[in-house]
């Protein structure tokens, strides 16, 4: 039924007719009763055109084997005429769903031999291809909202004269088979006007094409004289100052009753159609009965985040049986919009503020309450029978209880905005409860948070306003003792609440929360709302405006003069840091007084000033932070060569792309993209190997431009481990794009993961070229999806057997993820070693496995240090951050309930050391990040949690699509701009990375400085600095110059050295050439050898006789001429 199907075909044998429905009648006679549908002369055009076109079947005489005397009129007959059947698929297909499906009987064999296959195809091709076309008759179009243009899912169309309506798809669209004739179509939605459309004509072929455009529902107003100087729509605002005194009362509201499911939709989307310029209608999600979250956004730019604008929540109706904060916040509703230009106070705080309002968190309970109720609990759950303010995450106790779609919806949504302020409006007393609402001890006492004077400050300002909340004694009659100073109350000091919202808001958002009691009664009579508005509406309004205390500011950079996002805002003595949002605005509610206020982020030197701050409004305190390091993208010159960092580029489609990227990275980003996208997705089963197969076969069949579905190799047991591409172009390298793997189910008895990434692929696929945002990303990402590392061991796991270690390993009794290793001995391993990590083309890895909620980065092996640390464990906390519970740090798991994990991240070592892990190899030998996200306590929780485990893990896998291309990526070229590959990069001089085909490489880092080198043989190397931003990536460009060094040094220096070393050379031999000319000369002048050969032959066999030569030192010489004086003696003693 999700496919919504216009047109089938039921194909058997047994005999040669189409026969249409209905199959049964009410008489369930065995033959000849005739059983009509609504459509009957469709269904046998239907027929008809499929039986017109089979040689035997058209004949109406099969001739079939014992029933040769069987005739059917032109080859059709109507079901149950022929023979009653009940449970029939096309009466279902008819009944149930938009489709008409008939039933064709094509042989009267029903198992032919093999060699008269040809023949039936010969028989039937005609005729199966003319109902294929069938299916393009009747009327099309879509039925829209005449005010969005966007289309209205599951409207109603019926035709005047058949009892038979089918519903519109997610986008409007619908498809009605009908003849050739003249309709008079209707299309209905609730909140809408019904719209008819008189004398279409239908012809025979193509359909014809009509669209609805249904206007919204809108009660008539009576105007007040005061509204004379507003147009709704055009809402006119004068400029009025902030506190001028008001020349008129405001408008009161004057819709007071209660408002069950369908009038509050109608009353919403009232007020979002008159008042379009401050308005804005959203839903975060739906309830367990599929029934809207709606929020109605206040502001004077709508849908806009105005930086240094706090925002505000109001949440009603937690408990569906405690109805009064519904009513007042559609009160409040009105209240706003109609005063809004006219009323100073309204006007100023609309500007000021971006409100959102959600009338009803738990809309089933609602409709489950009784008007009247003072005590019970009916309606009070939502309709999974779970309290929603005991199912959030708590500081002090593991909370069991699966999370709640509406939880999931709310915790999402608070995460995406930067809410400042808030409160939950509850029933069943009346007094401001604010943090902290349990304790360790588990016991009623006072439970104080580091901000416990700002919650009472604030707490004072509702209760101050409502005069019978603050005189502390709410419920007499009921409670008799119960009393509370000023109408305000600890929590915890109240009575203990684990898992409750406020305390959650607080401990993990900037935003601050208390639970307001409206009423002892809950669900009041109609004919008391009135007399609760009196009495809450200063309150409400007062309160808002809280908003507006403490101190505000930006937090900027000091080089570029841009926000810096996720900076922390500490305050001294204060153990509660908040955090700036995307401009680098912040807001910190303090009580008047001085503070020391310190402003720090990653990279940055901090900053630390002394604020005071005032009792009337907010002081705006900036903070300037520099850069602890060179920013690379200043250009950094070392020899000759020389690298630059540059975020500019030339293609107006990647400027569109990086700017997207940066706005999927703000901290609604991924929220808005989620709730724009389609997601109806149906994890209702888990799959075989076999099923596994067919669906991974069934999207590249479906999907065949963007798919690629190949086989890594094979298991133990011969089943093919499946990698499937997802791309723009599949199987294509493209170098310049970054390459991202998600893998599971490397143990099979963990399978949740193998679903996740199964409901991803066909989420993307889903997507691709009906969300922008999905399009683009699949456009400019190479997306690489192995949904089971050991479908051995999948086969032999069981369905809700939570600790079993049954299929844990493969075939052969493995664990898969202790044989990655250079000498990998099993298949499975060897087979991802070899064609999926050694490639070492991926940026990031995600791996998917189970028996815990967290995150683990390298390394599993213990080791001392960790090269990159900060950098994988940024990308573990990424995701966990963006999962509702993960960052909580408590899985709560039965086997180890008290485990606590900081930021649900850990070294993997840390939580389970092993070796010979896929993501430690993965780091080492692929120089790709690998974390591995543990998504459930439960090793193969039921089928049934499938859906929420998706919700829940949704965010946080597409939040990896998005960091996959931030970072570092950059090209590398030579002079002459040849790009040069298998470069080696290597970053803070530990990892690294090899340029690519093309010069392109692609690195993650964590935000902040960091250190390149660039290494390629026969040129110089060449070092930077790069500043990796949160949000974006930055560009890099290395050329390089010609290493022209001789034996590792410059070649200037190697001339100039070789150059002395000649020369001192040459003088040398010039000594040597003049010692010896002078011992010439000498010979010259007259001097001689006394002995000659002869005689010194002698001396030295004399002298080797005695022992020793030294006599040989004694020796004399005579010169020629007779000069005794001459005479040269030389002696020794």
């Amino acid at each position: 039924m999700s496919q919504r199907f216009v047109l089938s075909g039921n194909l058997h044998g047994g005999s040669v007719v189409a026969s249409y429905p209905f199959d049964d009648s009410p008489e369930h006679k065995t033959t000849g009763i005739y059983s009509k549908t609504s459509d009957d002369e469709v269904f046998r055009y239907l027929a008809k055109a499929y039986a017109s076109n089979h040689p035997i079947m058209r004949t109406g005489e099969p001739h079939c084997p014992g029933d040769e005397e069987e005739t059917f009129k032109d080859g059709i007959t109507n079901g149950a005429h022929w023979y009653d059947v009940e449970g029939g698929m096309q009466d279902y297909n008819y009944v149930w769903a938009n489709c008409f499906e008939i039933t064709l009987e094509l042989s009267c064999c029903k198992y032919p031999p093999a060699s008269q296959l040809r023949q039936e195809w010969e028989n039937n091709r005609e005729s199966l291809i003319t109902l294929i076309e069938k299916v393009h008759i009747g009327i099309k179009g879509f039925v829209k909202d005449s005010v969005t243009g966007s289309g209205l899912e599951n409207a109603t169309i019926s035709v005047a004269g058949i009892n038979h309506n089918i519903t519109t798809g997610r986008f409007g669209d619908f498809h009605r088979l009908l003849i050739p004739g003249s309709y008079n179509l209707t299309a209905v939605s609730p909140g809408y006007m019904p719209l008819t459309i008189n004398n279409i004509v239908v012809k025979e072929g193509p359909a014809t094409e009509m669209d609805f455009s249904l206007q919204p529902t809108v009660m008539s107003v009576v105007p007040d004289s005061t509204e004379a100087v507003t147009t709704p729509g055009t809402v006119a605002v004068p400029n009025i100052p902030p506190g001028t005194p008001s020349s008129h009362q405001p408008i009161q509201p004057k819709d007071f009753h209660h408002h069950h499911f369908p009038d509050m939709e109608i009353f919403l989307r009232r007020f979002a159609n008159e008042y379009p310029n401050i308005t804005r209608l959203y839903s975060l999600g739906k309830s367990v009965e599929s029934r809207e979250l709606y929020v109605m956004e206040i502001s004077d730019n709508p849908g806009v985040h105005e930086p240094g604008e706090p925002e505000f929540k109001y949440i009603g109706n937690m408990h569906g049986n405690e109805v009064v904060g519904r009513e007042l916040l559609l009160n409040l509703i009105e209240y706003l919009c109609k005063n809004f230009g006219t009323d100073p106070e309204v006007t100023d705080l609309v500007r000021s503020t971006r409100i959102h309002l959600m009338p009803s968190m738990n809309p089933d309970g609602y409709e489950k309450s009784q008007e009247g109720d003072s005590i019970s609990v009916v309606g009070r759950n939502n309709s999974n029978n779970f309290d929603l303010n005991r199912n959030f995450p708590d500081q002090f106790v593991p909370i069991t209880d699966p999370t709640q779609p509406e939880t999931i919806a709310v915790m999402s949504w608070v995460k995406a905005y930067p809410f400042v302020l808030s409160a939950n409006l509850h029933g069943g007393s009346l007094v401001v409860n604010y943090p902290y609402d349990d304790n360790e001890q588990g016991v009623a006492t006072y439970s104080k948070s580091p901000d416990d004077a700002v919650f009472q400050q604030i707490a004072l300002s509702y209760s101050k306003e409502n005069s019978q909340m603050f005189q502390g004694r709410p419920c007499k009659d009921m409670y008799l003792n119960e009393y509370f100073p000023h109408g305000i109350t600890n929590g915890a000091s109240w009575y203990n609440v684990p898992g409750g919202m406020q305390d959650w808001n607080y401990l993990q958002t900037n935003c601050f929360e208390v639970t307001i009691e409206l009423g002892c009664v809950k669900y009041p009579f109609e004919k008391e709302l009135p007399k609760y508005w009196e009495q809450n509406r200063r309150s409400l309004i007062q309160f808002m405006k809280q908003v507006h205390q403490g101190v505000k500011g930006f937090v900027l950079d000091a080089t570029d003069g841009r926000g810096i996002l996720n900076a922390t805002l500490s305050v001294a003595e204060i153990n509660h840091p908040v955090t700036t949002y995307k401009a680098g605005d912040y807001w910190r509610l303090l009580v008047p007084g001085t503070y020391k206020i310190t402003a720090s982020a990653r990279g940055y030197n901090p900053v630390t000033k002394n604020v005071t701050v005032r009792s009337e409004g907010a002081i705006q305190v900036n903070f300037t932070l520099v850069r602890s390091s060179t920013d690379a993208n200043n250009e950094s010159k070392k020899g000759k060569g020389h690298s630059t960092s540059t975020d500019d580029t030339s293609d107006p489609t990647s400027k569109e792309f990086e700017a997207l990227i940066k706005h999927l990275s703000a901290e609604n980003g991924l929220e808005g993209f989620m709730l724009s996208s389609s997601s109806d997705l149906a994890l209702y089963r888990y799959h075989s190997y076999k099923d596994l197969s067919e669906f991974l076969r069934g999207l590249v069949m479906n999907y065949p431009h963007i798919t690629n579905l190949t086989t890594l190799g094979q298991s133990v047991e011969y089943r093919h481990i499946w990698s499937l591409e997802i791309s723009n172009k599949p199987n294509i390298s493209e170098p310049e794009e970054p390459k991202i793997r998600f893998v599971a189910g490397i143990h099979g008895n963990a399978p949740v993961g193998t679903e996740l990434l199964l409901a991803l692929a066909e989420f993307l696929c889903l997507n691709y070229k009906k969300n922008p945002v999905v399009t683009q990303l699949v456009d400019r990402t190479r997306i690489v999806i192995v949904p089971s590392l050991n479908p051995d061991g999948r086969e032999r796991a069981q369905e809700k057997d939570c600790t079993s270690k049954t299929g844990h390993t493969n075939a052969r009794g493995r664990d898969l993820d202790t044989d990655f290793t250079s000498n990998a001995s099993q298949p499975e391993t060897k087979a991802i070693i070899e064609n999926l990590i050694q490639k070492q083309d991926f940026s990031l890895s995600i791996a998917l496995d189970g028996g815990s909620v967290l995150v683990t980065y390298p390394y599993d092996k213990p080791v001392q240090t960790v090269e990159n640390k900060e950098t994988l464990k940024h990308l573990a906390s990424l995701y966990a951050n963006n999962h509702p519970s993960m960052h909580m740090g408590q899985p709560s798991c039965p086997n180890n309930s008290d485990e606590n994990i900081p930021g649900g991240v850990m070294r993997g070592a840390e939580w389970h050391s092993h070796l010979g892990s896929m993501k430690d190899y993965s780091v080492t030998y692929g120089h790709c990040p690998e974390i591995t996200v543990y998504t459930s306590c439960c090793y193969f929780p039921s089928a049934a949690q499938l859906p929420a485990l998706w919700a829940e893990n949704k965010k946080s896998l597409l939040s990896m699509l998005v960091e996959v291309h931030k970072g570092v990526h950059g090209l590398v070229k030579d002079k002459t701009g040849k790009p040069i590959s298998k470069a080696v990069i290597v970053l803070n001089e530990g990892i690294r990375v090899h340029t690519k085909e093309g010069g392109y490489f692609h690195v993650l880092l964590a935000p902040g400085v960091h250190n390149i080198n660039a290494i390629a043989d026969g040129y110089q190397q060449q070092h930077s600095q790069v500043f990796v931003h949160h949000d974006a990536a930055s560009s890099v460009v290395i050329v390089f110059d010609t290493d022209n060094r001789i034996f590792g040094l410059p070649r200037e220096l190697v001339v100039t050295v070789s150059g002395a070393t000649m020369s001192a050379l040459i003088l040398t031999a010039c000594i040597i050439w003049c010692i010896c000319s002078i011992k010439s000369n000498r010979h010259k002048d007259g001097f001689h050898r006394l002995r000659q050969h002869h005689d010194e032959y002698e001396d030295e066999i004399r002298m080797m006789s005695t022992g020793s030569k030294k006599s040989l030192l004694s020796h004399e010489f005579q010169d020629e001429t007779d000069t005794e004086e001459e005479t040269l003696y030389s002696s020794k003693h």
